[in-house]
């Protein structure tokens, strides 16, 4: 992924910038000067993210990767000797070093820098990371809610027979049930709920079309509870946007407001667990698969391109993989 090195070299005087020392380029070029006199790393990084952008990258990727860049960039801007291969890979690593001390970021966060700043380095032709080992990942699995915990979420606030309810705020307390049902009913990632469109929806079959992750097209399902809660909703739904579920003022709705409201409705149906969206896509497989439904279907209908991740998604708790295999041994 190198379409534009060349484009990123700064002209000194009509002929290229280059580096003291020996800071290798993929483009073939020999640098001799400092690396941000050499490189247009504004430039370089604009058409990094188009070009991520082009390959269908999913926004918060690229939300993802352009953060990390810009925050190495700015850093290497705060060094002052950065004239030779030697200089540039020991400012990388001290930026490892910083993040490990003074932000306490987790290993899997210094994996990520290390794998997008190479990737990024590589895109502009400079070879000086080529050789960086990538730290190992920590598969930490996320935790899941059972059964009953999923039951008294959606339901956390039916409880509050509240006479005094606006018509609004009984329309909110539907819509926010709705979506708790659609997240752990279909496995949808927080980021596909909120872009959900009203057209989505067949519910005779109880299907939505879902564009995923690199704009990938899957079909996943929901049960018949939230067919009902979702029947409800559209009745009442007034608004005529596109979107399935909008703000007051006509947007769709964020990441962000689903996690609040999941963490608030926690709070009232009494889990003490971490509960997020992903949570709720963790459990909607893991349940799944504790009933017997194969991986492989799982894997199509969370939308993963590999079975390993469903794999990581849907590890069994000891006592289910217990009984799976004293059933097997006695068969």
């Amino acid at each position: 992924m190198n379409p534009y090195s060349n484009q990123h070299w700064k002209n000194i005087e009509g002929g290229s910038a280059q580096l003291h020392g020996t800071v290798s380029s993929e483009s073939g070029h020999v640098l001799r000067e400092n690396i941000l006199d050499a490189f247009d790393f504004p430039e370089m990084i604009e058409d990094y993210l188009i070009e991520l952008e082009i390959r269908n990258y999913s926004k918060n990727t690229i939300k993802t990767y352009r953060s990390i860049i810009i925050n190495f960039h700015k850093f290497l801007k705060s060094e002052k000797d950065l004239y030779d291969e030697r200089l540039v890979l020991r400012a990388f690593k001290r930026y490892i070093r910083y993040l490990k001390r003074e932000k306490n970021v987790s290993q899997n966060y210094i994996y990520l820098v290390t794998v997008v700043v190479k990737k990024f380095f590589e895109f502009g032709g400079i070879g000086v990371l080529k050789d960086v080992q990538t730290p190992k990942r920590t598969k930490s699995l996320p935790k899941s809610l059972n059964e009953n915990e999923i039951l008294s979420l959606i339901n956390a606030m039916d409880h509050d027979k509240d006479d005094y309810l606006s018509e609004t705020s009984e329309f909110l307390r539907l819509r926010n049930k709705v979506i708790l049902a659609l997240l752990y009913s279909s496995g949808l990632r927080v980021s596909e709920l909120v872009t959900l469109h009203s057209d989505s929806f067949d519910l005779t079959d109880r299907t939505i079309r879902i564009r995923g992750k690199g704009e990938k097209d899957r079909i996943v399902l929901f049960d018949e509870q939230t067919k009902e809660l979702l029947e409800g909703y559209l009745q009442v739904r007034g608004d005529h946007s596109d979107y399935l579920f909008v703000n007051r003022s006509g947007n769709h709705l964020t990441p962000r407001y689903i996690q609040m409201m999941i963490k608030d409705y926690a709070k009232a149906a009494g889990i003490k667990k971490k509960v997020t969206p992903h949570i709720l896509r963790h459990s909607f497989a893991t349940h799944l698969l504790k009933n017997g439904v194969d991986i492989r279907a799982i894997q199509q209908l969370l939308g993963h391109s590999n079975l390993s991740t469903t794999q990581i998604y849907t590890s069994v708790d000891m006592h289910t993989l217990k009984n799976v295999y004293d059933r097997a041994k006695l068969s």
